[in-house]
């Protein structure tokens, strides 16, 4: 049973000399060793930090009244209080340090120095986690503000060392201020007290029963469960960013496709840039990750991202999922797992459905822009087992002058039964989807009223894709041990046509017949959407391929002397046999082939992994996985492009983990990692759109990283993290399906920070909030070109609010996401905007059987861009090299969906 410690009287005290000693003695030591050159800088840098709170008088007040509140809560606020402070103002320097711009910084500063006074001079106390809120919000800004002084040639992390030891003084200060002031009282009032205590009953001391006076430093420690972002995961998670997700986040979000259930992982966001039925393009910590490059997304542990796609290396499309079906979402960030390879650098997530649906369901959802769909989903008792089945239909246009004229046909069955301590299913899937597309457009475009916003430069853009799949799984559960198996096969094909460049390559100059009708049209002339039927830059990306799989793995439970360990080998096999091309069409009809390859990629990864618990409050993570590929290119249409080559890499995995104390803990994390690159650009010789040489690519490129974080459910119903991680890429290189050859980029470093919340005061009421700030960097220089990563994702904020079974039956609850701007060239000179979306659901359960349910979709009806790009494209008109852009795919506008369910 875990107990909170509750300070005596003694090591309160200790605690106060503590605060009060540690700048002094560190502010003097440095000094004396001035002769060294790193105790110079150190002596330098820390003293600047150190100094500069003490010459601003609004952060010599709040400072110490922060002290003098805490002593006045007394208790754990005694040293809480502090803590947290001086933690979150870091947090807050890192940030203004970075440069990110937060409206009314020093408004919240003054405001902070009038509300923490009052709260002393009436003497108001609040609960434990509002008086940590409160802290919390006032020690951001005052280290934001602070951080944005900060000069460029300082030692960040040397400065923020003096500052925090300032802070931590001027705390010390005001607690020794409060208790001076009440021994003072004491010592007046003493002689008097003393003589009317003789007359006091002896009940006279005793506190009133439930007396809100010191909850914080009487709190006692209540069994918390968290049932949205899922379980309890202190004690079991091996880093501060890993973590699982339930139902209930899914239920209760409103979502506007399937990629958005990928959202529900911290810092994740998931966007579109063309048609419907296209897979999402995802950010993530400092990644564009285009179409799911470096994040592996799993279902059920099959991978989704498909190797060498004709489109792009990593192509994750799960608009098959069905959100209803799944029953967790586990997620985890940083290479530091030895289970998950390729793709995985960024991140990695694993989607599972339900065995068997706590209800049958009938449901239809109709909306705007034509939007309806159908589902029906349930589970039955069969012989041994359960059966789980799902069928779904869904349309959408969409708003857009060319209608989407999406459609999708889902199913799901699967099978699933237990014995003893075996278990076992076997699950189908099969899906198909076509739609047409309206790509993202210039800017210009609008700018001279060429077309409007949710028009099309190319009309004819569009796809249809198919996705089936069978899986197999058996479980084995002893004592001692626990034996995974697990195959699948996935059939897929894709056709999709776009047109980004528009009338850039195939022109009226290079196609004269074709193209007659740009003769004599101005830039600012509207197109007539025939022209593209035999004119215009449309390419397509035909992909077919089989796909085949095995993981297996047994698990150990033993002893390393005294301490409980467990040790995991497994191998994952995977094999990609591919048949795909890069075509130029004009209306979906192909006329030329750019390249067209068969493609086979084979891996086999054998894995070891250790955990074991050294302490009570040490336990380690330990972990080597080899990866060795095999990619061959045959059939060719350009035969110098064939080839096999291969490539293997070690990767070793490190975690550390400290704790808990108080229901917090603290993590390490570091490993070595990898992505792999498209087959086709690994053995291309000739470029196939010049037909000039070309180097081959490296087939593997190695990714480093590293994270240290914190999590803590100390404050009950409060599930929070704080990550700060970085990493290193070899190689940026990518396979450019658009062009159907390889663009390499410089090597690149990441690093960033991560806070997560989640916060259930109520059974009936959830609050999340979650905060992404990276910075990424080429790591080399190349003249007259810059170092920032375009379009590498700066800052993302998701927060929300759900509930349900209020007053009778409502649910539902709002959410808002920002994605913040980003650069989207080298030298930062060209930025997209920020994205701002707020969305609700409401919904109202009659009874167990029936609900009806409302979502709403950008309710402040922003015109911003989902997604913005910047390269070069041509309209009519325009001179033949093109013109540099911005490029972007609007965010649709309010829309409305109402549905119902019905359970049976």
């Amino acid at each position: 049973m875990l107990t909170r410690y509750i300070p005596t009287k003694h090591s309160a005290f200790f605690l106060l000399i503590s605060l009060l000693l540690l700048g002094l003695i560190i502010a003097f030591l440095p000094s004396s060793h001035a002769q060294f050159t790193f105790n110079f800088y150190f002596a330098k840098d820390w003293s600047e930090g150190f100094l500069h709170p003490l010459m601003g008088w609004d952060h010599i007040l709040v400072m110490v009244a922060v002290g003098i509140w805490a002593a006045q809560i007394r208790g754990q606020a005694l040293w809480i209080l502090p803590a947290v402070f001086v933690g979150i103002m870091s947090l807050g320097g890192l940030t203004g340090a970075a440069s990110y711009a937060i409206p009314g910084a020093e408004a919240m500063v003054l405001l902070s120095c009038f509300t923490i006074s009052a709260l002393i001079i009436c003497g108001i106390r609040f609960s434990a986690p509002a008086n940590i809120i409160i802290i919390s919000l006032f020690a951001f800004f005052h280290g934001y503000v602070h951080g944005q002084e900060i000069s460029a040639s300082t030692s960040l992390g040397f400065y923020i060392a003096g500052f925090v030891s300032a802070t931590l003084l001027l705390h010390g200060v005001g607690i020794l201020i409060s208790w001076l002031i009440v021994l003072a009282l004491t010592f007046f009032f003493s002689t008097s007290i003393h003589a009317q205590g003789k007359d006091l009953p002896a009940y006279a001391n005793t506190a009133e029963r439930g007396s809100q006076t010191n909850k914080l430093a009487h709190a006692t420690l209540d069994e918390v469960r968290v049932t949205g972002r899922a379980d309890e995961l202190t004690g079991i998670a091996d880093a501060a960013s890993q973590g699982r997700v339930g139902q209930d986040q899914i239920r209760y979000r409103p979502m506007t496709r399937p990629g958005e259930i990928l959202e529900t992982v911290p810092g994740l966001i998931a966007t579109q840039h063309s048609g419907e039925g296209k897979a999402n393009q995802f950010f993530l910590r400092g990644f564009n990750l285009d179409h799911g490059t470096d994040f592996l997304t799993q279902v059920e542990g099959v991978p989704v991202n498909q190797l060498s796609h004709a489109h792009g290396q990593g192509w994750t499309d799960i608009n098959f999922l069905i959100p209803e079906l799944i029953e967790s979402i586990e997620f985890r960030k940083g290479n530091y797992y030895a289970d998950t390879g390729d793709f995985s650098s960024a991140g990695s997530a694993n989607i599972r459905y339900f065995n068997r649906l706590p209800q049958n369901m009938l449901r239809f959802t109709g909306g705007s822009f034509d939007y309806y769909r159908g589902l029906i989903a349930g589970s039955r008792r069969l012989s041994q087992g359960n059966v789980l089945y799902a069928g779904e239909i869904v349309h959408n246009d969409g708003p857009w002058t060319t209608g989407n004229n999406y459609l999708k046909f889902n199913g799901l069955i699967r099978y699933s039964g237990s014995n003893g301590n075996q278990d076992w299913r076997i699950t189908a899937m099969g899906t198909h989807s076509d739609w047409r597309a309206t790509d993202q457009i210039p800017r210009r475009a609008i700018g001279m009223d060429t077309i409007r916003r949710f028009d099309a430069i190319d009309p004819t853009d569009g796809g249809k894709s198919h996705r089936y799949s069978l899986t197999g799984e058996w479980n084995r559960r002893s004592e001692n041990s626990l034996t995974s198996v697990m195959a699948y096969g996935i059939y897929s094909k894709l056709d999709l046509y776009s047109n980004f460049s528009f009338l850039l390559d195939n022109n009226e100059t290079t196609n004269p017949v074709g193209c007659s009708g740009l003769n004599g049209l101005q830039s600012a002339n509207r197109i007539s959407t025939s022209i593209f039927q035999t004119c215009g830059d449309q390419f397509g990306q035909p992909d077919d391929r089989w796909t085949t799989g095995l993981a297996a793995s047994h698990t150990v439970f033993h002893k390393i002397g005294r301490f409980d360990s467990e040790t995991t080998l497994g191998i994952q096999v995977r094999n990609d046999n591919i048949r795909n091309a890069l075509t130029r069409a004009h209306a979906q009809r192909v006329y030329g082939i750019t390249r067209q390859d068969s493609v086979w990629v084979t891996s086999v990864s054998p894995f070891l992994q250790n955990k074991t618990q050294w302490q009570s409050w040490l336990r380690t993570s330990m972990g080597v996985r080899f990866d060795g590929f095999r990619f061959a290119v045959n059939q060719s249409n350009i035969q110098q492009n064939n080839g096999t080559r291969y490539d293997g890499l070690v990767s070793p995995k490190l975690g550390i983990v400290f704790g808990p104390w108080a229901n917090t803990e603290l993590y390490l994390n570091g490993g070595l990692g990898f992505h792999s690159n498209d087959a086709r650009g690994i053995n291309t010789r000739i470029d196939p759109a010049s037909g000039g040489p070309v180097d081959r690519a490296d087939p593997l490129a190695r990714t480093y990283s590293a994270e240290t974080g914190i999590r803590s459910t100390w404050i009950p119903g409060l599930h929070s993290t704080l990550t700060a991680w970085w990493m290193d890429l070899q190689s940026e290189l990518v396979f450019v399906g658009d062009a159907g050859t390889t663009e390499a980029s410089r090597p690149s470093r990441r690093y960033g920070i991560e806070f997560t919340n989640y916060y259930q005061p109520v059974h009936w009421l959830t609050f999340d909030a979650d905060f992404s700030f990276s910075h990424a960097r080429f790591r080399n220089s190349v003249p007259d070109e810059g170092n920032h990563v375009p379009n590498a994702v700066e800052a993302v904020i998701a927060t929300g609010a759900t509930f349900h079974d209020v007053f009778g039956g409502f649910y539902g609850g709002p959410r808002l996401r920002y994605l913040g701007p980003r650069a989207l060239n080298e030298d930062n000179s060209k930025r997209s905007d920020g994205t701002i979306l707020l969305s609700a659901m409401l919904g109202y359960e009659f009874n167990r059987s029936f609900r009806i349910q409302a979502e709403v979709f950008n309710m402040l009806n922003r015109k911003d861009d989902a997604i913005t790009y910047f390269y070069t494209s041509r309209l009519p008109g325009e001179p033949l090299a093109g013109v540099n852009d911005f490029h972007f795919h609007p965010v649709e506008p309010v829309s409305f969906r109402v549905g119902f369910v019905l359970n049976y």
